[in-house]
Order: structure tokens, then sequence, then C-alpha cells
């Protein structure tokens, strides 16, 4: 008996597996997602039960979440930079105060943090 049968029926190649010839079947690999999109999904799997079920059910939940978290980085990133010009924060005071600087940066990230997570996570 081989070890290895393709089924021309429905295109599976399928492995013997002591008596039994079991499919070949291999999931498609997960698209990297990162904070933004983790607590996305953690978001719709506690509040959104009926919308994290049917992305589940279609196949395209992780799709779905990864391009939420695609879009968040890059809302996040551009605001950051955004309220540091309009802050006046440069790198000129760094050179001169770097404790203030870190300071106004801590700031400024913790307020795109929140707008991100208001606007685009959590609605």
């Amino acid at each position: 008996m081989d070890k290895y049968i393709y089924n021309e029926s429905n295109g599976l190649w399928y492995e013997r597996c002591g008596d039994y010839y079991l499919p070949c079947l291999a999931l498609d690999k997960e698209k990297p997602v990162g904070i933004w999109g983790e607590r996305y999904r953690r978001y719709l799997k506690e509040h959104r039960r009926s919308i994290y079920d049917e992305l589940l059910l279609n196949g395209t939940l992780d799709d779905h979440v990864a391009e939420i978290d695609r879009q968040a980085e890059e809302m996040f990133d551009r605001m950051i930079k955004q309220i540091a010009v309009k802050r006046g924060i440069t790198e000129h005071l760094k050179c001169e105060n770097q404790m203030a600087w870190v300071s106004a940066m801590n700031q400024i990230r913790d307020i795109a943090k929140e707008v991100v997570l208001n606007e685009l996570i959590y609605c």
C-alpha cells in the first residue's frame, strides 16, 4: 500500500496512518498581528460576539484583524508626528533638554494611544 494517494474527485492528497488514509490538510499561515490587532480581536470576542462569530465562520477574522492592526499603527504614527509638530517638540529640544523631550513625547504617545483606542479599536 502506498504511503500517499491522490483522490481526483476531490483533489486531495491522503497519507496512510496505520490502516487508514487521512487527508493531508494544512492551515494558511497566520498574518502577523501587533498589539492593536490583538486588542481589537479581544474586544470583538468579549463585547461584539456576533461580529466576531460571523467573521470567524466566514474565515475572514484574521484578515480583518490584520487590516485593523495596520490602520491603527499608521494612525498612531501619523498622530504622534502631527502632535509633536503642533506642540513644537523638535530634535533641538531633545539636544537641549532630554528629560523635557522624553516627558513631552510620552504625553503625545498617551494622547495618540487613547485616540486610536477610542476611534478605531473600541468603536
